[in-house]
């Protein structure tokens, strides 16, 4: 048996058998470029397949060396690749610059990282794996352009030639020049492998005189530059001093290359796969290192709190309550996982955990409730009586006692929240009350929140919450 085979075989054992199925698929009979940066979420939708499966297969998958995976920096504004990082580790929270853009930004784990996955030169190989072998075009699309980008093969070939006044494959140390009619417009540079960028404004009256502009690549992460030309002939020199082979390509910067560039589709961000269970559980070394702060500018908490646990342990027994907990914790975990929840830790009795979007840390707290009202009815009790707080807001993703954690005020609310009640309660704040997919889902429900003034220990002015009956 191979290698692949074998390890598909592995695969099998902890994936969902139809994300298996797919998987072994696209590795046999996929084209080069579907093996390079798979979007995840893209591949989830064509198949018709669970997405939190699809990501925990692929998790599963490159943790048996089928696919390699990759924290791709993205640049907000033309979703190009600024860095590419193999672990976390490795990620900067330092500014990221595009010179495609002209800006600076501190790279938020939200939406601006990108975990993508490519098949392992093990098990095929692909162009890809040699990014200086792809033609100019195909190396903008899988290397440059992030997963995010939704190219339409068609469309890319039309628009390409109405943005595209020229385009170049410079060799290693070698000089070449073009021959330019500048039109009207604004015109970019732009050169994918260094991501050195030069703007040219053209403007004026138009000239017969051949104009000059001279280029030299190198690693130096030069600001991009503004120079004004009027329209008509230039020649531009082009000097590569790298070590590689460097691609310059001349852009009009018009609607159509926006409109090239513009159509997007949902692709896994770092944020998501932070607050995956199967992240969790199976790259517990590959985290952050002790000195990383990275920022997420909105992350959902939930607390949960056993209710008098330790009068519980009084009233029925060490065993009987032990048992009891246990289920609790049982329950707990399992509709935390399903609604694409993950565990950050248990304290004691208590639990938190993360949800990318108040929706589902909310649906999460209410099956948690039913679950404990059914654990109760079958042992025919009112033991397990569990509160429960839910916010939502900015925080740092962060390492503490060897593990991932989250710091910042947001978790310090999420966590009081739930010691507002003294009774089996949900309790939510205002950014959580006020989400529409939150509200959609209590008007289906029928549930209208009380609203309530409370203050929570540590926060000076009283905070409004909602609890949901």
């Amino acid at each position: 048996m191979s290698d692949t085979h074998a390890q598909l075989s592995v695969l099998r054992q902890t994936a969902d058998p139809l994300v298996v199925e797919a998987i072994e698929n696209l590795i046999d009979k996929g084209e080069d470029h579907e093996l390079n940066r798979i979007n995840v979420l893209d591949f989830a939708a064509h198949r018709g397949l669970n997405e939190e499966r699809v990501i925990s297969g692929f998790l599963h998958a490159s943790r048996l060396g089928l696919f390699e995976l990759t924290w791709n920096v993205l640049c907000p504004g033309c979703s190009g690749v600024l860095d590419a990082h193999s672990t976390l580790k490795s990620l900067r929270h330092d500014d990221y610059h595009c010179g495609l853009c002209a800006c600076g930004y501190e790279a938020s784990v939200d939406e601006q990282v990108e975990v993508a996955f490519t098949v392992s030169p093990r098990v095929r190989r692909i162009a890809a794996h040699d990014p200086n072998s792809l033609p100019i075009w195909e190396y903008f699309k899988q290397i440059f352009w992030s997963s995010g980008v939704d190219f339409n093969k068609e469309s890319f070939a039309e628009l390409s030639e109405e943005v595209v006044l020229d385009a170049i494959e410079l060799p290693s140390h070698e000089k070449a020049s073009l021959s330019l009619q500048l039109p009207k417009q604004f015109i970019i540079v732009f050169e994918p492998v260094t991501h050195a960028a030069q703007f040219i404004d053209v403007q004026g009256e138009p000239t017969r005189e051949r104009q000059q502009l001279s280029l030299i690549y190198n690693r130096v992460q030069a600001p991009t530059g503004t120079i004004t030309l009027r329209p008509g002939p230039l020649r531009l020199s082009l000097d590569n001093q790298t070590e590689v082979r460097v691609l310059p390509s001349v852009f009009v910067a018009a609607d159509a290359l926006h409109h090239l560039i513009g159509k997007r589709k949902p692709f896994l961000t770092a944020k998501r796969i932070l607050t995956n269970q199967t992240f969790r559980d199976v790259y517990k070394a590959d985290n952050l290192t002790i000195d990383q702060r990275l920022k997420i500018t909105s992350l959902t908490f939930l607390f949960t709190d056993l209710k008098g646990s330790t009068a519980l342990y009084e009233r029925v027994g060490d065993l009987a309550a032990f048992d009891l907990v246990r289920a609790h914790f049982h329950a707990l975990l399992e509709i935390i996982s399903s609604e694409a929840g993950a565990v950050v830790k248990t304290i004691g009795d208590a639990v938190m955990a993360t949800f990318t979007r108040p929706e589902q840390a909310l649906a999460a707290g209410l099956r948690m409730r039913a679950a404990m009202d059914q654990l109760n009815a079958e042992r025919g009790t009112r033991d397990l009586m569990v509160k429960i707080g839910i916010h939502e807001g900015p925080c740092l993703a962060v390492m503490l006692n060897e593990r991932q954690d989250y710091f910042g005020q947001t978790v310090n609310i999420a966590a009081r929240v739930q010691g507002v009640s003294n009774a089996q309660a949900i309790h939510v704040t205002g950014t959580v009350r006020s989400a529409q997919a939150v509200d959609e889902m209590l008007r289906k429900a029928d549930i209208v929140p009380i609203e309530k003034q409370a203050a929570l220990r540590g926060i000076a002015d009283k905070v409004v919450v909602y609890e949901i009956p």
